[in-house]
């Protein structure tokens, strides 16, 4: 008999026929121990409906793996197997994992910088939807992409789901102790979707926009649930775990020390340490993200010029998932411009950080991208993809700014700490001065500077001048005299929302 191959990081699966009787997702519990050389990695498993069990295995050694299934289920337990862990495809390159601090990088090293967008409900629209929201992503720079497992019920999105979430009791209503197979089987094929398009899935676990009663389930239902998600997810590579969605607008029903807990859950149940996080609603109200069990800082804040501040509080990777978004409805945080969140973008990777779309412009059918995907309307997407294809061009290791918080100029950078000089990026916003030359090279002027349209997406070589000799101040009055700040200046159009590229040349 053949043995199974999977590609490393792949999905290994395997099924058994157990009891169906009573309720399984309660009575049934099943694990297996899979095995390479002397290594052991315990994985649980899940019932998946129709008498069916699965585990879901991701090998992240290359060679051969046995397994053992372990059950208190007579049907279930001491069964045996094994499989070939190949070398990955092209485009694999593993889960995305935090790297240098303040940074992500894949499993192989490749690094990743995180280029998302928003869709809450997604998976919940009518498949022809969904396909366009696929058809969509194909066709932008996008990376990740946050997406809720429950339905949504709010302003722009009050359609019912394509599936209950639970199954239905006797009485009509959802037994939140039964998981509904028929809605979890669309979603994993919607994540294995996203993965094959090179996006990871932010799967939002908890929200507070609810009428099905999902956001009110016990605290037992609620671990069971957490849970069943790790167990059936986790194989996937391009899983990220979000544990909420505005966290503390359900603080009434679920206190700070039952989020901690979902957060050891997840700990407990995936096996491949993949990224969590948790999203505040009132910009006042962070997370303590310098808790161990989270990963990165995952926030929603309009001043992006306090992504610094961010990073030395909490001393991990930034993600401003919300810095508002494109669009025109009547709530202020869906009304600015598309030019607008483009400079929000630059200001926030600029200061070391990333930043999230949204597109919310109003449709007579409520079809609008942030809730229910479909498609862009906007002019955001492709400038923020500009940004990305520009940056991956010469980041390694993520940005790291040069200037303190608050200092001037507010938006310098450096490129990655093992090539501090060879890479800077300066931006300039919404000023717009002709001769620039702070965080330019103080060493010689043999570099190359290009002026980066951030909006009209050109890059163009910059002309080289004499640095002009500042006149900082000092309790309010100038200081006259001094010497240049850099090297060299260079001069730039009168024109807002222009940037600076320094390459050493090579």
């Amino acid at each position: 008999m053949s043995i199974a191959t999977v590609e490393k990081w792949g999905v290994f699966e395997m099924s058994f026929e157990g009891p169906s009787g009573g309720n399984p997702y309660l009575d049934v519990a099943f694990d297996a121990i899979f095995t390479h050389k002397s290594r052991e990695v315990r994985v649980p498993g899940f019932y998946d409906g129709a008498n069916t069990y699965r585990i879901r295995f991701m090998p992240d050694t290359e060679g051969e793996w046995t397994y053992r299934t372990h059950s208190k289920t007579a049907a279930l337990d001491k069964m045996t197997g094994a499989f070939i862990a190949s070398p990955p495809s092209s485009g694999n390159h593993g889960p995305v994992r935090v790297r240098n601090k303040f940074h992500f990088a894949y499993a192989d090293g490749t690094p990743f910088l995180s280029f998302g967008t928003t869709c809450y409900a997604w998976t919940h629209q009518p498949v022809a939807m969904q396909q366009q929201t696929l058809e969509t992503l194909k066709q932008t720079r996008f990376n990740k992409i946050r997406m809720g497992v429950f339905p949504k019920d709010y302003p722009y999105n009050v359609n019912e789901p394509l599936h209950t979430c639970f199954e239905r009791g006797a009485d009509g209503q959802e037994d939140f102790d039964r998981p509904n197979p028929a809605l979890f089987q669309h979603f994993d094929k919607q994540v294995e979707a996203l993965c094959k398009l090179g996006i990871e899935a932010d799967i939002i676990i908890f929200h507070p926009y609810d009428r099905w009663g999902y956001a009110d389930m016990s605290a037992d239902q609620d671990y069971r649930y957490v849970a069943y998600l790790a167990a059936r997810l986790s194989a996937y590579r391009n899983v990220w775990w979000s544990l909420a969605n505005e966290y503390d607008f359900l603080l009434d029903t679920k206190p700070m020390e039952q989020w901690d807990r979902y957060f050891h859950i997840l700990e407990e149940n995936d096996p491949y340490r993949h990224l969590r996080s948790i999203h505040n609603g009132d910009v006042t109200a962070n997370f303590d993200h310098r808790k161990p069990w989270v990963t990165h800082t995952c926030i929603q804040n309009w001043d992006v010029k306090r992504t610094q501040e961010w990073r030395n509080a909490y001393g991990k990777p930034v993600v401003n998932d919300e810095p508002e978004y494109e669009g025109d409805i009547i709530q202020s945080w869906g009304n600015i411009s598309a030019s607008e969140l483009v400079h929000r973008f630059w200001t926030t990777v600029t200061r070391g950080g990333y930043a999230g779309h949204g597109e919310t412009y109003s449709h007579p059918e409520d079809l609008i991208w942030w809730a229910k995907g479909g498609e862009l309307r906007g002019e955001a997407w492709n400038r923020i993809g500009f940004l990305r294809d520009l940056l991956e061009e010469d980041v390694r290791d993520g940005l790291e700014p040069i200037a303190s918080v608050g200092e001037w100029p507010w938006s310098r950078v450096s490129g990655a700490q093992d090539r501090d000089g060879d890479f800077r990026l300066i931006y300039l916003g919404e000023h717009q001065p002709i001769i620039w030359s702070s965080g330019l090279p103080l060493d010689s002027d043999d570099y190359e500077v290009d002026i980066i349209d951030t909006w009209g997406m050109t890059i163009t070589p910059a002309k080289k001048v004499e640095a002009p000799v500042p006149h900082p101040t000092r309790h309010g009055a100038i200081v006259r005299g001094g010497k240049p700040d850099a090297a060299f200046g260079v001069e730039l159009p009168r024109k807002p929302y222009q940037a600076l590229r320094v390459r050493k040349k090579r």
